[in-house]
């Protein structure tokens, strides 16, 4: 018989990422409190800890984003201004 694999949510791994920094527990009881292996609970609180920085970082990707957003913004724009130009100067061809 196939097993599928467990999906959890962000805000669970939170919550059991958050008990395991309290260290109040070990690993092994909040494997069995919350039914994940303790390696796994050992792997999300690693990448907490690793991306736990980046809140903290005064460069963010939204500015850049931001940016390219607005370039696409008025590049389209140039191009209707130049679709709606050449509509008015071939009408009298069509």
């Amino acid at each position: 018989m196939k097993r599928t694999r467990k999906k959890f949510s962000s805000a669970f791994k939170l919550k059991v990422v958050l008990e395991a920094l309290k260290e109040q527990s070990t690993l092994s009881e909040l494997a069995q409190k919350y039914d994940v292996h303790p390696n796994v609970i050992s792997r999300w609180k690693s990448d907490f800890l690793e991306k736990a920085a980046s809140v903290f970082d005064t460069k963010s990707n939204k500015p850049e984003e931001s940016q390219k957003e607005d370039d696409l913004y008025k590049e389209i724009g140039r191009m209707k201004i130049e679709n709606d130009w050449l509509k008015k100067k071939l009408g009298p061809f069509q």
